[in-house]
């Protein structure tokens, strides 16, 4: 599953720089993750950073993006590709 920041989010700016795959960023009112590039850190690190940082533990599973260990394995294969190829 991909991870959501709820509107218990603070914009203490700590999430953003974590990210290894720069799905963090600036909404509206807080800081919003997409879904579309978020691995939870699977091909990373063992556990979702933004999560270990967070100081207000806003950071949750989205429910809109049921995605198992090896969909979020592909997306961190096509994300890292694509790093290479635009590099």
């Amino acid at each position: 599953m991909a991870l959501r920041i709820t509107e218990e989010c603070i914009n203490c700016d700590v999430c953003e720089p974590e990210c290894p795959n720069d799905a963090i960023s600036m909404g509206e009112d807080f800081y919003v993750i997409d879904p579309m590039s978020c691995t939870e850190c699977v091909g990373h690190f063992d556990e979702p950073q933004c999560k270990v940082v967070c100081p207000v533990e806003c950071i949750e599973l989205h429910p809109d993006f049921k995605e198992g260990q090896e969909t979020l394995m592909a997306k961190y294969r096509a994300l890292t590709a694509k790093k290479t190829t635009a590099a």
